[in-house]
Parts: structure tokens; C-alpha cells; sequence
């Protein structure tokens, strides 16, 4: 008799295991790629609405209104976006496809990293809308600094995301847990980042919380890249706080699902 010849299990490897969760999760939206542009309606709205108050309050012109602004929209759209992405976790989690993920012959934290790695694509695609969405209105922004903006904004997003997952699980079961957290972080630190006004005049408390809040530091970042003023000192502190948020994001969201079953 011939001994049936078994097909030897993959060992994990990070690196390949990342890039197929990646692949899995890009998946939907490349199916309907609908959903990454309907998620831009809430920037959308912030920036047909805001823009033309600070205009009327500034005196500005359209195209140096939007040189202000526009860039704090482009953080919006991460913090939004990549804040609720737990949410998709929660999903699985509740149908009991994640569990099944769990047992699969793959590194673990690559159901972490991989996850994490996806929130780039719809960053880059909605920075790109909103961009063009202001170009017929006077606005102009550098284009090696605009690039460079688009890796900051990505880094920032991935660890906004991995912080995101490791919400999921830690409030497994708990989704309202995972909400009342969620939304009780994301809008203080967006107002207190200037993405919608500036603090240059608010109250010495907010100015020093602003001080130490990252995503304020990404915003003033961002808005140097995109004015062509690469080499200001704000970008290396935008670039800073972005790769900080990024590891402690995948240190944390790594461990959380470590530890998931």
C-alpha cells in the first residue's frame, strides 16, 4: 500500500500573512468601492459649510481659507475613519468569523497588521476626492508635500486603526462600551487639534491640552507639507507624533489579539 502523502501546514510568516489579511479585507471595497466615497460626505459637508463662515469671519479669500482648512479635513477624514473601524471587528466577532480566523495556519498579529495596513488605501482615495473637490476653487497645494502628507496621514491612520481594533476586543460582547469610549475620545481631540478653528485665542487650559495632543500636532503638519514649507519644524513633530501613535497602535492592537479566542 502507498502511504497517502499529507500536504505539510505553511509555517506563519508575518510578512506573507499580513499581506493576504490585507488582501481579504480590501476585498469589499474593491467590490463596492461606493462605500469609501460615501464616507466622504460628512468632510465634505464640514468643508462646504465651515470654509465659508471662516471666510466671512476672516476676510480671507476662498484659496486661503481652504490653504488653512482644508488640511484639518484631511485629518478629519482619518480620525473619523479610522476611529469607527473596530466596529467592523465587533461585526465579526459577533457572527463568530473571527474566531474562525483565529485557528487559521497564519501569525497571528498578522490579523492585527493586516487589518491596520487596509485603513491606508481609503485615506489616500478620499485625501485624493477632497483635493480635487477644492481644486476648482483656487486651492493649490505642493505636490511633493502633498505626498509626503499622504504617508503622514497613513502612518496616523494605521495606528488610529490598530488602537481601534484593540478597542474591539477589549470591549468584546460590550458594544456600547466600545461606542461611549469612541465617541468620547474622538471629538475632544478634534476640536482640540484646530482642525475646525484655530486656538490660537481660546482659553490658556485648551491651548495647553492642544499642546499635547497628537493629532493637533499632525494638523499643523500637515499644513506646512502642503504649503511647500517641507523643511518647517512642525513636520518633523507632525512625523514624530504620527510614527509614535503607530507603534503604540500595533504594540497594543498586536498583544490584544494575542490574547483573543
Amino acid at each position: 500500500m502507498t502511504a497517502a502523502t499529507l500536504t505539510p501546514v505553511p509555517q506563519p510568516n508575518l510578512a506573507r500573512d499580513s499581506w493576504l489579511v490585507l488582501v481579504r479585507e480590501l476585498r469589499p471595497i474593491v467590490r463596492d468601492p461606493f462605500t469609501v466615497i460615501f464616507s466622504l460626505l460628512q468632510p465634505l459637508v464640514f468643508l462646504g459649510l465651515f470654509a465659508p463662515l471662516l471666510m466671512a469671519q476672516s476676510g480671507q479669500s476662498t484659496s486661503e481659507v481652504l490653504a488653512w482648512f482644508l488640511p484639518g479635513v484631511l485629518v478629519m477624514i482619518v480620525l473619523f475613519g479610522t476611529g469607527v473601524t473596530g466596529s467592523n471587528l465587533q461585526y465579526e466577532m459577533m457572527f463568530g468569523s473571527h474566531e474562525r480566523t483565529l485557528v487559521a495556519p497564519i501569525a497571528r498579529s498578522s490579523l492585527l497588521v493586516g487589518r491596520s495596513l487596509k485603513e491606508i488605501v481609503p485615506i489616500v482615495v478620499q485625501s485624493l476626492v477632497i483635493v480635487g473637490v477644492a481644486l476648482p476653487f483656487g486651492y493649490r497645494a505642493s505636490v511633493v508635500g502633498f505626498a509626503l502628507g499622504l504617508v503622514l496621514l497613513a502612518v496616523f491612520g494605521v495606528g488610529l486603526g490598530s488602537l481601534s481594533y484593540a478597542l474591539a476586543l477589549a470591549t468584546k460582547g460590550k458594544d456600547w462600551v466600545f461606542w461611549a469610549v469612541q465617541q468620547s475620545l474622538i471629538f475632544p481631540l478634534l476640536i482640540l487639534s484646530g482642525v475646525l478653528l484655530p486656538l490660537d485665542g481660546g482659553p490658556g487650559w485648551m491651548r495647553a491640552v492642544a499642546a499635547v495632543n497628537p493629532v493637533n500636532w499632525v494638523t499643523t503638519g500637515i499644513r506646512s507639507l502642503l504649503q511647500g514649507d517641507l523643511g518647517s519644524p512642525d513636520v518633523a513633530w507632525a512625523f514624530l507624533a504620527a510614527v509614535a501613535l503607530a507603534a503604540l497602535g500595533l504594540v497594543v492592537g498586536v498583544r490584544s489579539i494575542r490574547r483573543s479566542d
